[in-house]
């Protein structure tokens, strides 16, 4: 209950809904607030909201040291949205260097630190647990409706289609909001939600279990979101696919070359980032 999280990328669209969510958790009892701009005016707005949680904005890189400095959990929703028409591949090599250069500076001045980066898919519904395995988008992300609880069945047709659009959700909001933006309030919560998580497992909390992309051997491709129980060193075990239905089968052979290809582009630009 006295952790320190900084949130990298605060005053964007996520940045600034997801360290709402943090000032108000009694998880955290500092938060550090950076970004290139704007931050100063959103510390000073959430130091108005009356929870234990102390709150001070960085601004520039010249900031970023003393940001992160002791930090417990690091939270990363920095980059580029998508606007109508642009795929995430069109962002990589601009989002993958400001995440490079962040996580760079926090092996830096924050080594123990956990490193939690938002990526697509966002959250389950309240009562509702999806495993979402795989990658980051497309056919890649991977909803394993088969293990879903409560216990759900659906046509083939359904599911077809139900799985099509958990797929392409964050393309939906990006259409919907025509321009304006893209899917901040949802990624903000499954951040925060995120991080609430890791906080309680890394306080002691037993049986806490959450997706995430990781290096793994579950798979033939070395990176693969699967669900992973959390404990007070970060990922404690990888729980693996499970049991997955035929057609949860060829989702995962079919996401295959695609996620070769964009682990090996991203694999491609730490070795070459200065």
């Amino acid at each position: 209950n006295n952790a320190k999280v900084a949130v990298l990328g605060a005053s964007g669209g996520i940045g600034q809904p997801l360290s709402l969510l943090l000032k108000n958790s009694p998880l955290v009892s500092k938060l550090s607030l950076y970004d290139i701009a704007h931050t100063p005016g959103v510390a000073a707005d959430l130091s108005h909201i009356e929870t234990k949680a102390s709150v001070k904005g960085f601004m520039g890189p010249e900031q970023l040291p003393e940001c992160l400095k002791g930090c417990d959990v690091v939270v990363i929703p920095a980059g580029v949205p998508r606007k109508p028409g642009m795929t995430r591949d069109d962002l990589f090599n601009t989002n993958a260097s400001i995440v490079a250069s962040l996580t760079s500076a926090c092996a830096k001045h924050c080594p123990e630190a956990m490193i939690c980066i938002i990526s697509n898919p966002g959250l389950d519904p309240a009562r509702v647990t999806v495993p979402v395995i795989g990658g980051h988008a497309g056919k890649t992300i991977i909803p394993l409706i088969s293990q879903c609880t409560p216990k759900v069945e659906f046509p083939q047709d359904q599911l077809e289609k139900l799985t099509a659009r958990i797929q392409e959700a964050g393309t939906e909001v990006v259409q919907a909001k025509a321009g304006a933006g893209s899917a901040t309030l949802s990624m903000a919560y499954a951040g925060a939600r995120f991080a609430f998580s890791l906080l309680e497992a890394m306080g002691g909390k037993q049986g806490v279990v959450e997706c995430a992309f990781v290096r793994s051997d579950v798979t033939e491709v070395p990176y693969f979101s699967t669900p992973l129980q959390l404990g007070k060193k970060g990922m404690e075990k990888n729980l693996g696919l499970g049991k997955l239905s035929p057609f949860e089968e060829k989702m995962v052979a079919a996401a295959m070359s695609e996620l070769k290809a964009s682990i090996k582009k991203g694999e491609d630009f730490a070795k070459n980032f200065k």
